[in-house]
């Protein structure tokens, strides 16, 4: 504990409170630890402008993991440390096996989302959260159809986003695109959303990378989480803590548990530690 060099922190559910915000408590501990040469590293599923304006904000975030591992940035220098993307045929096949399911799909490429304008006209019946129905809203450019829309461009794609409203067929879903491509990985951060990074792309391997490029050895990191797609993160890091509001398999992998987003359970270890 004593020796931790950065501190990985996934967003909602876990720094962020229920309602988006990030504590006058959880901010101070994270001030606290910076000021003791701590890197504080947001770590998110989002792409960087997408990230909570108080977080891109906050003076002692030097860099940041975001799309679940897919980019790791350098904020100060506005550059790329590490990049693993999805080739855009693949991206193309997998929307084309989703056009047979009742679901709606993005895509995010060049740290930005886009989407069928049909498909983002009718995102309030498939994305049941309002905060996260607004983030579609504001963080989705429309194309006429996705598909044809990276077949013109042919860039690779960060990350491929699925909503749906049955959870039987999320399950369906997850079962059968694991088993049709084997080189990309499932997770989810919301119940209605199923979220395919390439199978190299993941919180844990980018926090590895950033450890390296800053001569940091993996067991001087920290990490916080609550959902699937921060598993790999909890388990490479040298403490992983798991939220008490995490879902099973972040709690039964975590070194520790803390409070929950709402009761400043980032804070509470950090204080610890400092």
């Amino acid at each position: 504990m004593n020796d931790i060099k950065i501190i990985a922190l996934d967003l909602d559910g876990t720094l962020l409170t229920t309602d988006k915000r990030v504590s006058e408590r959880n901010y101070r501990a994270l001030e606290r630890a910076a000021e003791k040469g701590i890197e504080i590293v947001p770590t998110t599923g989002r792409f960087y402008v997408a990230m909570p304006e108080i977080v891109r904000n906050m003076p002692f975030v030097n860099y940041v993991i975001t799309i679940n591992g897919a980019s790791v940035y350098d904020v100060r220098n506005q550059k790329s440390l590490a990049a693993i993307e999805i080739p855009y045929e693949e991206a193309i096949a997998v929307l084309a096996y989703l056009d047979g399911y009742d679901v709606l799909y993005d895509c995010y490429q060049d740290n930005f989302g886009w989407m069928t304008a049909s498909m983002r006209d009718r995102a309030a019946e498939y994305v049941n959260v309002p905060y996260f129905l607004q983030m579609v809203r504001d963080f989705r450019h429309p194309v006429p159809e996705l598909k044809a829309y990276l077949r013109e461009k042919k860039m690779d794609v960060q990350k491929l986003i699925a909503f749906m409203k049955d959870m039987d067929l999320k399950q369906e879903l997850m079962k059968n695109l694991n088993l049709i491509f084997k080189d990309l990985v499932l997770t989810s951060s919301i119940s209605g959303n199923i979220e395919i990074n390439h199978v190299l792309a993941n919180k844990g391997a980018a926090l590895h990378k950033l450890a390296d490029c800053l001569s940091v050895d993996i067991s001087q990191t920290m990490s916080f989480g609550d959902g699937s797609n921060d598993l790999p993160m909890i388990v490479e890091a040298g403490v992983g803590v798991a939220m008490k509001n995490a879902c099973p398999e972040i709690l039964a992998a975590a070194d520790r548990v803390t409070g929950t987003n709402d009761e400043d359970g980032v804070a509470q270890v950090i204080e610890e530690l400092l």
